[in-house]
């Protein structure tokens, strides 16, 4: 059983990649972060010694905070912020009990420097359609909940990239990580570099992206749809963030059902509990 103000472990991870994830607040001390310098996906470190600066950022927020091992730093931490009226709870065994639970973790190395805000910055084409809406979903639901991404020409991703600190990523050219690789879109590519081509829901979401990004609808039959709707948004919105606001529920919608209703059914009883179906009335 838990302790009291702390979370679970399963708990978390159903958590993460929802619209209504948690904050998650990396407060392990400089050396067990380089002994294990990956974190647990969306969360952000934060210096444990310096609490007293930062907690009143996160006042009416849900918070979770991890440590090594769940014990005094991320306790504590948890109390100061719920001090500063946020609704904070320690994750239970901390990141150790994460990894013994075998869910994955995003290498630091792989990420682009945070800004002065502590926010990561990505840079693509502007006029967005498949891929370039959902690497930034994946990006903002697992990697960095506060990602920026900057939309400009295509022959100007690169030097933007140079020097406003971010990564450019699905645009051709040497040196680029986050581009296609052979039949694989790009975000085939940020699943593996991001260590999280082995969670089921994204690895089925990815071949729905695969199909619709790179013309070949028949991987699987929701690609087609995935095409019809991502043109649909693109002819809805000439701002390329408020398409990519408008996108968020869009893979919002497909990730759930990767993760919880590929068994399901469009009919009358497929969504209840199989106890509380009825046949139906017939004349």
């Amino acid at each position: 059983m838990p302790a009291l103000n702390t979370i679970p472990v399963d708990k978390l991870v159903r958590l993460i990649g929802t619209p209504k994830a948690p904050t998650i607040i990396d407060v392990r001390t400089d050396d067990d972060f380089a002994a294990e310098p990956r974190f647990i996906p969306g969360a952000v470190r934060r210096p444990w010694a310096d609490v007293a600066g930062w907690a009143a950022e996160y006042r009416g927020k849900s918070i979770v905070v991890a440590c090594a091992q769940g014990h005094k730093l991320s306790q504590g931490a948890a109390a100061w912020l719920r001090q500063e009226g946020a609704d904070a709870d320690a994750l239970d065994g901390g990141v150790r009990a994460w990894i013994d639970a075998g869910h994955p973790l995003i290498p630091e190395a792989v990420l682009p420097a945070r800004n002065p805000q502590g926010r990561t910055v990505w840079v693509t084409r502007a006029r967005p359609k498949v891929d370039r809406i959902a690497c930034p979903w994946l990006i903002r639901r697992f990697v960095d909940p506060n990602a920026m991404f900057l939309f400009v020409a295509p022959g100007e991703v690169v030097g933007v990239a140079e020097r406003f600190g971010g990564a450019p990523f699905d645009i051709e050219g040497d040196g680029i990580t986050w581009s296609h690789d052979g039949e694989r879109c790009t975000f085939d590519v940020m699943l593996e570099g991001f260590g999280l081509s082995e969670v089921q829901p994204l690895a089925h979401l990815a071949l729905i992206v695969r199909g619709a990004d790179t013309g070949r609808p028949e991987i699987v039959p929701e690609a087609a749809g995935l095409v019809a709707m991502s043109l649909g948004l693109s002819r809805m919105y000439a701002d390329d963030l408020e398409q990519l606001e408008a996108g968020m529920l869009l893979y919002d919608a497909f990730y759930r059902w990767c993760r919880d209703a590929t068994g399901e059914t469009h009919d009358w009883v497929s969504h209840q509990p199989k106890g509380a179906r009825t046949k139906p009335v017939t004349a």
